[in-house]
């Protein structure tokens, strides 16, 4: 589920607000219903809501949304300086494919809506959008900038990009692809089932020219810095949270914390649902915050942290952190090479 109010900064809105701009829409007119200012878009330490950025967005397809290819003319200007330590992430990653991995791991501080998913099969590779969570009339807007950001991002990362073997878009063909032909080098397919990048997978494994492990390690906890941040829960969210992380050794089930709440289960789903989330999204998080922690800091094998955790068996964790963090729990701790002598555990 989309979170609509997860904080990002204010690049994206900055960029549409800029073209505005260039177009003669007032600024003012640009950011109309979004409660934010100017002032406060070009303020580096001011951070929006997915939601904001929609209305932002709305707000520029009323005034040019006749204009083919718009999505691909704003996509075209996010560069990976504007992503932050995300950006730095991707940019000093050993391999395309580590790249990729960090990027997904960390797509909530990007700036796309819906879902972004990697498949590789038959010498292809593939990055597919899924904006069947986003509203229908901002969808073929938001696919076209997503996937013209992809192909900026490869850009920044091989000089010369990596050469699309095929683009898809679910919405259907506008009067003008000429941008589209431009940015992918391909002329698209539209009204296909799947909003889509295809590359060959050649590309995968080859090194990137300005890969440095300490940098991207270091990116890495920055991102999950930023992200827990930004993730930090409130309302009865919050309170579920809090619950979970008190005693990680036993971790309640949804029929306690309910209980310990004061409301039903059924009542407790329909609240965290209000909120835009549910009790296996907010355990999930507590899960892979624990994980990292008792790995980075203390000496526990994979079993025990499963244990501790609340996991019948090591098999199910490991998997559920290769989901949170694209390796097993040994190569993380590996990689990050955090823990370094035995100190008093965490939690």
């Amino acid at each position: 589920m989309f979170d609509w109010d997860l904080l990002r900064n204010t690049s994206s809105v900055r960029i549409m607000m800029q073209l505005a701009q260039e177009r003669g829409m007032d600024p003012a007119q640009c950011l109309a219903g979004s409660g934010l200012e100017p002032d406060a878009v070009n303020d580096p330490n001011s951070e929006v809501t997915a939601r904001q950025e929609l209305t932002v967005i709305r707000n520029l397809l009323a005034r040019f949304g006749a204009d083919a290819g718009l999505g691909v003319e704003v996509g075209a200007r996010y560069h990976l300086s504007l992503y932050g330590p995300w950006g730095l992430a991707l940019l000093s990653s050993r391999t395309l494919r580590e790249a990729i991995e960090v990027a997904l791991r960390y797509v909530d501080l990007a700036f796309a809506f819906g879902e972004l998913t990697f498949e590789e099969s038959g010498g292809r590779a593939r990055l597919i959008f899924d904006d069947h969570e986003v509203p229908e009339d901002v969808r073929p807007f938001l696919a076209e900038r997503v996937l013209t950001g992809i192909q900026v991002i490869s850009r920044g990362l091989f000089t010369a990009g990596v050469p699309m073997s095929r683009v898809t878009f679910r919405h259907a063909a506008p009067s003008d692809i000429s941008r589209h032909a431009a940015i992918f080098g391909i002329d698209p397919d539209f009204g296909a089932l799947l909003n889509e990048t295809a590359f060959d997978n050649a590309y995968l494994d080859m090194p990137l020219p300005q890969a440095n492990e300490w940098a991207r390690s270091n990116c890495e906890q920055l991102c999950r810095d930023l992200l827990a941040k930004r993730q930090a829960r409130t309302g009865v969210a919050g309170a579920v949270r809090d619950l979970l992380v008190r005693n990680p050794g036993e971790i309640p089930d949804q029929t306690a914390v309910a209980c310990a709440l004061y409301m039903s289960p059924r009542t407790l789903s329909r609240r965290l649902n209000e909120e835009n989330t549910s009790f296996r999204v907010l355990l999930d998080e507590v899960r892979q915050m624990l994980s990292e922690q008792l790995l980075d800091h203390t000496d526990m094998t994979t079993e025990q942290v499963a244990a501790r955790l609340g996991y019948a068996e090591a098999a199910s964790f490991i998997r559920a952190f290769r989901r949170w963090n694209g390796c097993p729990p040994q190569e993380y701790r590996s990689r990050t090479g955090r823990y370094t002598a035995r100190v008093p555990e965490l939690v």
